[in-house]
C-alpha cells in the first residue's frame, strides 16, 4: 500500500459513512406517515373543489363587490396551491409504488412550485370571507408548508425518496389483491 495522506484518508470515511446511513426522510416518505399525508392532501383538494363548485359558488355571488373580488383572488390561489400539492404527492407515490423511476420523477417535478404563498388579501378583508372557504384557504397553506419542508428535506437528502424494493411476488400479490377489491 501506498502512502495517504489525512485528506483522501477522511474523504473515503467520509464516503462510506455517507453510503451507510439511512436516511429518515426517504423512510419518512415511502411510510404510513406519507400515506396519511396523502390521503389527507388528496381528501382536501376533493373537499375544496366540492365547495367551491358548489355551496362556494353561491357564497361567492352574495358577497360585496370587493370581498367578491377577494373571494376571486383567494380562490385561485387556493386552487394552484393545491394543485402543485397534489401534483407533489402523486408524483411521490407514484415513485414509493415503483411507477416511476427516480429519475423520471425528478424530470417531471420542475413543473411543481411549491412556492410558499400567503394569503393576497389584507386580514381584515379575510375575516370577512365565508368562514368554510377561510378553513379551506388556511388547511392548503399549512398542507404546502407540510409539504414544502418534505420536499426541501428530501431535496437535501439526495432527492425524491424511493420505497425500499419489495420482492416481485409480493408485488404480484398486492396487485391481485387489489383487483379483486374493487
Amino acid at each position: 500500500m501506498g502512502r495517504h495522506d489525512g485528506s483522501t484518508q477522511s474523504r473515503s470515511a467520509a464516503d462510506e459513512c455517507a453510503a451507510n446511513t439511512v436516511s429518515f426522510v426517504h423512510r419518512l416518505a415511502a411510510s404510513n406517515a406519507f400515506k396519511s399525508l396523502f390521503s389527507e392532501g388528496m381528501t382536501l383538494v376533493e373537499d375544496a373543489a366540492a365547495y367551491l363548485d358548489g355551496p362556494g359558488r353561491e357564497e361567492s355571488r352574495q358577497l360585496p363587490r370587493p370581498l367578491a373580488l377577494a373571494y376571486a383572488t383567494e380562490s385561485m390561489r387556493l386552487t394552484t396551491r393545491l394543485m402543485q400539492v397534489a401534483s407533489w404527492l402523486l408524483l411521490q407515490r407514484a415513485v414509493n409504488e415503483g411507477e416511476m423511476t427516480t429519475a423520471q420523477a425528478l424530470s417531471e417535478k420542475h413543473r411543481i412550485r411549491l412556492v410558499e404563498q400567503e394569503i393576497a388579501c389584507d386580514a381584515e378583508l379575510f375575516e370577512k370571507l365565508p368562514p368554510l372557504f377561510r378553513q379551506f384557504s388556511l388547511k392548503s397553506l399549512r398542507l404546502q408548508a407540510r409539504v414544502a419542508h418534505l420536499d426541501q428535506s428530501m431535496a437535501a437528502a439526495g432527492g425524491l425518496a424511493v420505497a425500499p424494493r419489495r420482492s416481485a411476488v409480493a408485488s404480484q400479490v398486492e396487485r391481485l389483491q387489489a383487483a379483486f377489491a374493487r
